[in-house]
């Protein structure tokens, strides 16, 4: 894989982000989506293909994904890559400061975060989720005094989107205090998920913040399994969860999903690599997340790396979708 700058951090990373969410993660019918062994043979393919930039998260199948990575880190050189984790949601039941970006919440949860990685140091801790009950001075102070601890090299922000503006307050609050900003966001967008276009997409732009977008594959909408007009296969999202059928199985969706296959046709490619190359050629994007529970599959989601879309393709996959009014 290439190498891309991760925003302005001075930093490169792979052109994909390797993204562990499925590490220890269990099923309602009590099965781990990726067990220990699976996770290490995953990690190794991504490494061998050039990857070097792993993202996980504390709760993370309970802290497991983070355990998982750290065992595996335990025989390379940590130097080599570039590791981001994020806080926010609550790791402990019936414990009113066990979540959000409160300062005792956070100081709890970076020394758990470097203890289960192994390391020194994160290179990117993102905050999850924005806290309502947490002023933007409360957090981006504790988050800035991480910095200056040398526990965090950077600091990113995931799923704020739509609030633009929420990314911004914080960063104006940290340019005048003198704290360590926001430099990258981490927003879902991908050809169907268009909705950080009108502003997000803008303000990242604007403000020289580097997006590095999560479900790239429209939580595998667009690896093509679903057809429309046929029965939704077994086991897949759009059976188990009405929300990703309300979400993504709709006729606009679909035809979108066409312009994808016709691209693919074209270039005897997947459907979710020719997704991939246009986030990857994206002059926003970059280092977009990709997950996978097989090695299969993440091969398969690698080799988009080596995909070049025409820019008659790269438009006709842009307008496959129109992009949300601003409101």
């Amino acid at each position: 894989m290439e190498m891309v700058s991760l925003g302005r951090t001075g930093t490169t990373v792979s052109t994909l982000s390797f993204g562990t969410w499925r590490f220890g993660r269990e099923t309602d019918a009590g099965t781990v989506e990726v067990d220990r062994e699976r996770a290490h043979a995953l990690l190794d393919l991504y490494a061998e293909h050039g990857g070097n930039f792993i993202d996980t998260a504390d709760m993370y199948g309970d802290g497991k994904s983070e355990q998982w990575i750290g065992e595996w880190l335990e025989d390379r050189d940590r130097e080599r890559f570039v590791i981001a984790s994020k806080v926010y949601w609550p790791t402990r039941e019936n414990d009113p400061n066990g979540h959000g970006l409160g300062r005792k919440h956070l100081r709890r949860q970076i020394d758990r975060i470097l203890d289960r990685l192994g390391t020194d140091y994160l290179d990117l801790l993102y905050t999850h989720r924005f806290d309502e009950q947490t002023p933007p001075a409360k957090f981006m102070r504790t988050l800035n005094g991480f910095v200056r601890e040398g526990k965090v090299n950077y600091l990113g922000t995931s799923t704020f989107e739509p609030q633009a503006w929420r990314v911004v307050q914080a960063n104006e609050i940290a340019d005048k205090r003198g704290y360590e900003p926001f430099t990258i966001a981490q927003p879902r967008y991908n050809l169907i998920d268009r909705e950080i276009e009108p502003s997000y997409l803008e303000m990242c732009e604007r403000y020289d913040i580097g997006c590095c977008p999560w479900s790239p594959l429209a939580g595998g909408f667009l690896t093509g399994k679903y057809r429309s007009g046929d029965r939704v296969p077994e086991r897949t999202r759009g059976a188990q969860s009405d929300q990703f059928a309300d979400r993504y199985l709709t006729d606009e969706n679909f035809e979108a999903l066409d312009v994808v296959s016709e691209v693919a046709d074209e270039l005897d490619a997947t459907p979710a690599q020719v997704s991939l190359a246009w986030l990857l050629e994206h002059p926003r994007v970059s280092a977009p997340i990709v997950g996978a529970r097989t090695t299969d599959q993440l091969t398969e989601n690698l080799a988009a790396a080596e995909l070049s879309l025409s820019q008659d393709q790269f438009d006709r996959l842009a307008d496959a979708k129109e992009s949300p009014s601003l409101v």
